[in-house]
């Protein structure tokens, strides 16, 4: 099996055995992605999935959404919404079954077929890319379920090692356009005790730096749980929460700025 699908299999995995003595209750349980419940996030993933198989998506309405924020976001609506009437072990089982029969599939994947051309969610890519997203993108909806009901964990290994790559690669450009960090600006990022993530400004354009600066402008600290929902854009986040060193006024603002997610 393929690394890419042996991380997803493991996310997946993750997902079900966290949910499955949940409540009623924690099931309904907000969570800090906008307008999602625990219960709604593992509906997205089931939705996400069944249309991978090329199952069709229900036809269901769904009125105008305040947290949907674009095209893509009023879709994912459709499958959330038309599972929220039902019980949540019912939409766990349901991802257990689509994952089930996903995994049988992917299973069958070469090296050749990760170069292959296919469209993802994000535009035109290529299986690598989309396996890539699919792994950041089930975690990432594993780590928003495991803060709202205090249940922190997988934070280590292969699949969260993908994930927190994925989610770094878009903070030079956070710290660039959306921060806004003046041409010179280096910032380096400690998440944990992961190896430090540096950037640098230049030309109006950030960048990852490989190799870290003796005295960068900014110094950010924080764990792999924060990180995700800054970048993210949840709204559990806590920027406060981040430590900064330096120039503490461009620290607080690059901060402010990480969410890139649609």
């Amino acid at each position: 099996m393929l690394p890419l699908v042996e991380q997803l299999a493991t996310t997946w995995t993750s997902v079900l055995d966290l949910c499955a003595d949940l409540d009623e209750r924690e099931w309904k349980r907000p969570t800090g992605c906008p307008g999602w419940s625990v219960q709604d996030n593992v509906s997205h993933l089931v939705d996400y999935e069944s249309f991978a198989l090329g199952r069709p998506r229900p036809e269901h309405e769904v009125g105008e959404v305040a947290h949907a924020r674009n095209d893509m976001g009023s879709i994912n609506e459709i499958g959330v919404d038309v599972r929220r009437g039902r019980a949540g072990a019912e939409v766990l089982e349901e991802l257990r079954d689509v994952t089930g029969e996903r995994l049988g599939r992917l299973e069958s994947l070469t090296d050749a077929d990760l170069d292959r051309q296919t469209d993802t969610p994000i535009g035109p890519g290529t299986v690598r890319d989309l396996l890539t997203l699919r792994v950041m993108d089930t975690w990432s909806h594993e780590q928003d379920i495991r803060r709202a009901l205090d249940r922190p964990g997988h934070t280590r290994g292969d699949a969260a090692d993908t994930a927190i790559a994925y989610l770094l690669r878009f903070v030079p450009f956070a710290v660039a356009k959306l921060a806004g960090a003046p041409d010179g600006t280096t910032v380096v990022l400690h998440v944990d005790d992961r190896p430090p993530f540096a950037v640098g400004v230049e030309g109006g354009r950030g960048r990852a730096l490989d190799v870290v600066p003796d005295n960068p402008t900014v110094v950010l600290r924080t764990d792999v749980a924060q990180l995700q929902a800054l970048t993210c854009g949840r709204s559990d986040a806590d920027p406060a929460a981040v430590e900064v060193a330096g120039d503490e006024v461009l620290g607080r603002r690059i901060v402010e700025h990480l969410g890139f997610m649609p």
